[in-house]
């Protein structure tokens, strides 16, 4: 039972790791809105949550040349490496951070963070009901 549980939740775990990644390195954008030189960064939801089912958890998987060398593995926690945004509106001191940007992609990525909080929730209680028998 446990193990079918954790499956039908899996996908729903994963992704809410992502979003909550997502919004560590959108938050990071906004504080470093003043940041000279900073360019902003942002990940590929579809891509990394796509990667992380299929079972590719991390960006590289280091290679072994040598018996002596320390093995190495990629991330397996679901995170993703995030990739640089492209630059809207060019600055003068190198900044690549737009606030309208950020603020919309935080926003929205707040709210399906939420969204998939509530439909976890729902299917949690349908659950809890079914085993009840009510």
């Amino acid at each position: 039972m446990n193990v079918q549980l954790d499956n039908a939740l899996r996908f729903h775990q994963t992704a809410l790791n992502l979003r909550a990644q997502r919004q560590e390195v959108l938050a990071a954008n906004i504080a470093n809105a003043d940041t000279p030189n900073y360019k902003a960064r942002d990940i590929d939801f579809r891509s990394s949550l796509n990667q992380v089912m299929a079972g590719r958890t991390g960006p590289l998987q280091l290679a072994n040349t040598s018996e002596r060398h320390i093995s190495g593995r990629g991330a397996e926690d679901g995170s993703s490496a995030p990739l640089y945004r492209g630059e809207l509106q060019s600055s003068v001191d190198g900044n690549t951070v737009n606030m309208d940007t950020e603020r919309a992609a935080f926003a929205e990525n707040a709210l399906q963070y939420e969204a998939s909080l509530t439909f976890i929730n729902g299917l949690l209680r349908t659950m809890q009901q079914a085993i009840s028998g009510q």
